[in-house]
């Protein structure tokens, strides 16, 4: 295998190759020619590079997980949230001095239901680690989110090599994933980003399938004589399951954080243009009218139904009980009208979801930590997690080390290894142009997920945000970086020049190898970059110059 090479391609799909015949060659093969070059077959090493990438990715979320053994930020909340759901099936109110019991390993909740306005799945997630671990460590609350962030690795470094028709593009982006600090930070606290950005990753991927699947039918429907309306309104392509998977996967992303919604809509528009850019191609003469109602309007009519019972299952514990937040609201408001054939619990629903909007968009209370999402790209203000320091000789009890420095700090700060951060930021910019200039439907597809994840926090300017709420796109940044990489590959390994003189294949050789060893050194920088921030990743107890030493910009502080 050539790890630098970055197409490979494989035979059409059966009932596609060989059943064009000249004249109707035209656009039907040009549609076929797509298919060709985007058929891509990874071969043993696209598992195992990943995997492993994977493994190393887990070891790094889950080494020393448990330190601090604190209530980190808001883990004060969505912990104890978990366990609550456990105990009652729904949120319960806390005393003011229930982190204390709780990091004694004896949680006391009230019996009253507690008013929360994130939905409950994120949570319910977290108290499966506290099903298993128990509260007497942090690792019970931190574990699911670990999990979560380890798979959302593997699910990036397989859906760079499907995008990209390359292992070694897949690993790169892997291994830039597994690396980084944000990424990092967020998979070893107990909340509930990395979760929503999980489950977005995965619809995500599955509309790849999706769309893969659905222009190979539809290219074997174009080929074949025989088939009714072949230049008219094209077929109905029936049902598509990676469609409906998408739908339960986006669902579950709005159960965990209501923000999730941004990418149900965006991506939404998304496989629309890919329905009808794939009908173009096919040669359909009503192509825009046949992609609206044969792909659009079936999509909108399942997915959304679908979706939206994902969304309602995750709110099962509060409706099937009794002492939930609100749950009675409507026995003190009866139904009037058509609202009566709307179930009561239902509507108490109904109630509480107005509440938590109305909520969302009047946060606008000053917090030390929030940030604007204008300095989200440029990592102005990353969110302190935790921080501690001890005096020379003193025993930090979090780690049972002694301070040999004069002072000594221990932190967990949401900041992004910088060379990525800001490396991903151009990425992004190039993208967007190339976009503009070639309509790659990959650029496309990555700036759908940076637009669902950060610039539809710009329509709430007054709204209270903080930077980790960026994780959400984390993975299309990487893929920015990754679709970079790709067009770095090919630099001088076209077999013709510019003037159309032939490249000798020596040259070729030699460019593929210069090209990945420019990309090797890039990963190995960025390694080393990890490796000097890691403390500030990790709660690791430091001398405090070393931590102030790593603070690059006064707005870390």
């Amino acid at each position: 295998m050539n790890p630098a090479e970055p197409v490979r391609s494989t035979p059409a799909p059966a009932g596609v190759t060989g059943r064009l015949t000249e004249p109707e060659s035209g656009s039907l093969s040009r549609m076929q020619r797509r298919l060709e070059a985007e058929a891509y077959r990874p071969g043993l090493w696209g598992w195992i590079l990943p995997g492993m990438i994977t493994l190393f990715a887990g070891i790094l979320r889950i080494r020393d997980l448990a330190t601090p053994h604190l209530l980190m930020f808001d883990e004060t909340y969505y912990a104890k949230d978990a366990y609550a759901l456990m105990l009652a099936g729904y949120e319960l109110v806390w005393p003011e001095d229930a982190d204390d019991s709780w990091l004694a390993g004896e949680p006391q909740p009230t019996g009253e239901g507690g008013y929360v306005v994130h939905p409950p799945l994120g949570k319910w997630l977290i108290a499966l680690g506290l099903r298993v671990f128990g509260t007497e460590s942090a690792f019970g609350w931190r574990i699911s989110g670990a999990l979560a962030g380890t798979l959302a690795v593997l699910l990036i470094a397989l859906i760079a090599q499907r995008m990209f028709r390359s292992v070694f593009l897949g690993a790169f982006a892997g291994i830039l994933t597994a690396i980084e600090g944000h990424h990092l930070v967020m998979s070893r606290v107990g909340l509930l980003d990395i979760f929503m950005m999980l489950f977005c990753l995965a619809a995500f991927g599955a509309l790849l399938l999706d769309r893969y699947s659905g222009r190979r039918r539809l290219a074997a429907w174009a080929v074949d004589p025989g088939a009714e309306g072949h230049r008219a309104g094209g077929p109905w392509l029936g049902v598509r399951p990676f469609r409906l998977l998408a739908a339960v996967l986006l669902g579950a992303a709005v159960a965990v954080k209501l923000s999730a919604l941004a990418f149900l809509a965006v991506f939404g528009i998304m496989v629309i243009l890919w329905d009808l850019q794939a009908r173009r191609l096919a040669g359909i003469e009503r192509w825009a009218r046949s992609g609206m109602l044969k792909d659009a309007l079936p999509a909108v009519v399942t997915v959304l139904p679908l979706a939206a019972s994902t969304y309602l299952a995750s709110w099962s514990g509060w409706l099937a009980t009794q002492g939930g937040w609100g749950r009675q609201w409507h026995l003190s408001h009866p139904a009037e009208g058509l609202a009566r054939l709307v179930p009561d619990p239902l509507r108490s629903l109904w109630n509480y979801h107005v509440s938590a909007t109305d909520f969302h968009q009047g946060l606008s209370s000053g917090h030390d930590y929030a940030s604007t999402p204008w300095t989200w790209p440029f990592m102005g203000r990353p969110v302190s997690m935790h921080y501690d320091s001890v005096s020379a000789g003193e025993t930090y009890a979090q780690t049972g080390e002694t301070c040999a420095a004069e002072t000594c700090s221990s932190a967990v700060l949401d900041l992004a290894n910088p060379l990525i951060w800001w490396s991903g930021l151009i990425a992004l910019i190039l993208v967007t142009l190339l976009w503009a200039g070639r309509r790659d439907w990959r650029y496309g597809a990555i700036l759908s997920g940076f637009v669902a994840g950060h610039l539809v926090w710009l329509l709430f300017p007054d709204r209270t945000t903080f930077f980790f709420y960026a994780i959400s796109y984390h993975p299309f940044l990487i893929l920015a970086l990754t679709a970079i990489a790709a067009l770095v590959l090919r630099v001088g390994t076209a077999a013709q020049r510019p003037g159309g003189t032939q490249r000798p294949a020596a040259t070729i050789v030699a460019a593929r190898q210069r090209n990945t060893v420019i990309l090797l050194c890039f990963v190995m920088l960025c390694v080393a970059v990890s490796v000097f921030f890691l403390p500030l990743w990790t709660a690791e107890l430091i001398p405090y110059e070393q931590w102030r030493m790593r603070i690059w910009i006064d707005s870390w502080l």
